[in-house]
């Protein structure tokens, strides 16, 4: 059975911002855990998709996967050049794990961006930790660009790795 890249649809938006919010929570992404702000970020697809465009990764008609993609001089293009698109909250059911629906998702954001008239690269960022998403990104030609990770909370130690391709 093949994996289906596709735009999310607003009936899904509840069990996308579900298995965001898991992924999350199950590898220990949150430093406060339930009580985490970024949480009700994770869960809230609709504003989201409101800027960007949310992605769902489905095998055999069931959601095991999303991502957000923002096109380069989106609302969502935090530390994003002008120029650039940007990959955000990739996510994967931890059952679905394994069988290729994170590297499509990310496939279809850099098919995007190359689509894009002006758009000469696509940036993300990324927790230390993510090694499993890290692979993916330098399996996709993603390079470590340190110069450009960032703290997304002033005052605080937590610092977000960045990665981009060059198209």
């Amino acid at each position: 059975m093949d994996i289906e890249i596709r735009a999310a649809e607003p009936g899904e938006y509840d069990t996308i911002g579900e298995i965001t919010a898991q992924a999350y929570l199950l590898d220990d992404l949150l430093t406060f855990g339930e009580s985490d702000w970024y949480l009700g970020e994770l869960r809230d697809v609709a504003k989201r998709a409101g800027s960007a465009e949310v992605l769902v990764a489905s095998l055999g008609g069931e959601l095991i996967g999303t991502v957000t993609y923002v096109a380069a001089g989106g609302d969502m293009a935090e530390h994003a050049r002008p120029d650039e698109a940007v990959i955000r909250m990739l996510a994967v059911s931890r059952a679905a794990r394994g069988r290729g629906a994170g590297e499509a998702l990310v496939r279809a954001c850099i098919d995007r961006a190359k689509a894009a008239d002006g758009c000469t690269g696509v940036v993300l960022s990324t927790q230390e930790i993510m090694h499993a998403a890290h692979r993916i990104y330098e399996r996709l030609g993603f390079v470590r660009a340190p110069e450009r990770d960032w703290r997304p909370i002033p005052g605080e130690e937590f610092t977000l790795l960045t990665y981009e391709l060059t198209l």
